[in-house]
């Protein structure tokens, strides 16, 4: 659940391999969790690209697997189709200021 501009709850469509889920968390680790979901998002954080130059950015990712992902980013309201490309959602681009504290607890988990 998310917040809109006046501040009310707003509720996003669950795209998850569990549609009856209780727990948010679970449901966001196993959207995100997918094969090349957070290089999709990663690539997305600097704006809009078309679907041939998000691929190539992705360097990799087959036509069908990010149709299926951006699909799902599209259901789940984090990113959207616009005219000048696929773009993270207000919402999408809050996942990026995830990115830096995750990266640091998964570097010394590593270490």
């Amino acid at each position: 659940m998310g917040r809109n501009e006046s501040n009310k709850p707003v509720h996003f469509p669950r795209v998850t391999k569990h549609p009856q889920s209780d727990k948010p968390i679970t449901d966001l680790i196993d959207l995100l969790g997918r094969r090349w979901m957070l290089r999709v998002i990663w690539e997305l954080r600097g704006g809009a690209l078309n679907f041939r130059n998000l691929q190539e950015q992705c360097g990799g990712v087959s036509s069908s697997v990010l149709i299926q992902r951006l699909s799902e980013l599209r259901e789940a309201g984090i990113a959207e189709l616009t005219p000048d490309g696929y773009r993270l959602t207000t919402d999408g681009s809050g996942l990026l200021d995830l990115y830096p504290p995750v990266k640091a607890w998964a570097e010394r988990w590593a270490a």
